[in-house]
């Protein structure tokens, strides 16, 4: 079992905990961790894209010349897709870019990515912020004294309402409950932070 130091506000060493070999010891599955990021991201697409069929396009009701005697290619219309202004061929319609991943996949993704953030020495386990009233100033404070800079992800738990609004305005941080968690914000940062009650949470969960 894998032992992380815990530290404080001010950066100093508030204890240990003991991690979980089967949430943070495993060897990280890469292929389920793209899948589920892919999943992930393709959900987030609003799918509002659309072009116009020759069938929408306003006009080209009538035909823009006679059939025969021209000399001419035959046309039935102004609007059909070879003519500028005419409708598009296969264009893209609102559609959703969803598309299911199992469960089990997701755990599995997670757990991997909190394994390979412990092996890249990317994780750290934090006490829990004790913010009398939501204060900007004392979370940049606290990133500081932990020498945290660059993107960073903090995972808090989910009553840690003063602590959200604290960090939430930092540009460099994306807060997320620990209900919330999931494998893109796990990876997409320089250090992952942990609250003590959130690796609780998250150790119950996944393992």
């Amino acid at each position: 079992m894998t032992t992380i130091e815990i530290k404080d506000a001010s950066g100093k060493k508030a204890g240990t905990a003991d991690l979980t070999p089967s949430v943070f010891g495993i060897e990280p599955n890469v292929p389920v961790m793209h899948q589920v990021v892919r999943a992930q991201r393709a959900s987030w697409r609003q799918g509002t894209h659309d072009t116009r069929t020759r069938g929408e396009v306003r006009g080209g009701g009538k035909k823009p010349y006679r059939q025969k005697g021209t000399g001419r290619a035959r046309q039935g219309t102004i609007r059909a897709p070879q003519w500028a202004g005419g409708g598009t061929v296969f264009g893209p319609h609102p559609r959703s870019y969803a598309f299911s991943v199992n469960k089990k996949e997701i755990k599995l993704a997670m757990r991997s990515a909190l394994s390979a953030k412990l092996a890249d020495e990317q994780l750290m386990v934090v006490k829990d912020f004790d913010f009398a009233e939501p204060s900007t100033k004392e979370a940049a404070a606290a990133l500081k004294a932990l020498g945290l800079n660059g993107r960073v992800t903090l995972v808090i738990a989910d009553d840690a309402v003063n602590t959200f609004l604290s960090f939430r305005n930092i540009q460099s941080v994306t807060v997320v409950p620990a209900r919330s968690i999931n494998t893109y914000d796990l990876i997409d940062n320089k250090m992952l932070v942990v609250t003590e009650s959130a690796l609780k949470y998250i150790e119950e969960v996944l393992a």
